[in-house]
């Protein structure tokens, strides 16, 4: 049936492969955001809380967008599988210091799937990733503003980690 399938798409079998990979990495930072706002909630951070649960459902959405871009160019979309995500953290702060480091690795993942569309002229994915290109801008640069504000609030005064929870929560 692949075979069939094959020759009614213009996906390469290369720029297949990578949008699956790009569709499990889109889910996997959906499952680690669920995760720290889980952690946030158990650890009386509502807000901040808050904010990652949106930007789990908001990864969702990323990942069900490259699924289906797969499957509507005719391709087939794998389902990723659900790894094991890290559940505990040291502190407030590592929380977006892990998060900044997990939206690098997204765009640099999404840098190789243009290389990959370039290199094989599939000029449709590329535009279509060019959407993701400007989204990631825009979640790089919350992440940055989240350590930021470790900077300008002192997390160990009075009533820092109330600030940071509140402060956090308003990004983006």
């Amino acid at each position: 049936m692949k075979d069939l399938l094959r020759t009614s798409t213009s996906l390469t079998e290369g720029v297949e492969n990578i949008l699956n990979l790009q569709a499990k990495l889109e889910s996997d930072a959906s499952n680690k955001y669920l995760a720290m706002a889980a952690w946030l909630d158990r650890n009386g951070f509502a807000n901040t809380a808050s904010y990652l649960y949106k930007q789990a459902e908001e990864e969702r959405e990323h990942f069900l967008k490259v699924f289906k871009y797969i499957t509507d160019m005719g391709g087939i979309a794998i389902t990723p599988s659900v790894p094991e995500v890290q559940q505990e953290f040291a502190s407030l702060r590592e929380v977006f210091e892990i998060a900044l480091q997990n939206e690098i690795a997204v765009t640099q993942a999404i840098n190789k799937v243009i290389a990959k569309c370039r290199a094989e002229n599939d000029y449709a994915t590329e535009d279509f990733m060019m959407w993701y290109v400007a989204e990631q801008r825009e979640e790089e640069k919350n992440a940055r503003r989240a350590l930021e504000l470790f900077e300008l609030i002192n997390e160990n005064a009075a009533d820092g980690k109330f600030q940071l929870d509140v402060q956090i929560a308003k990004i983006g």
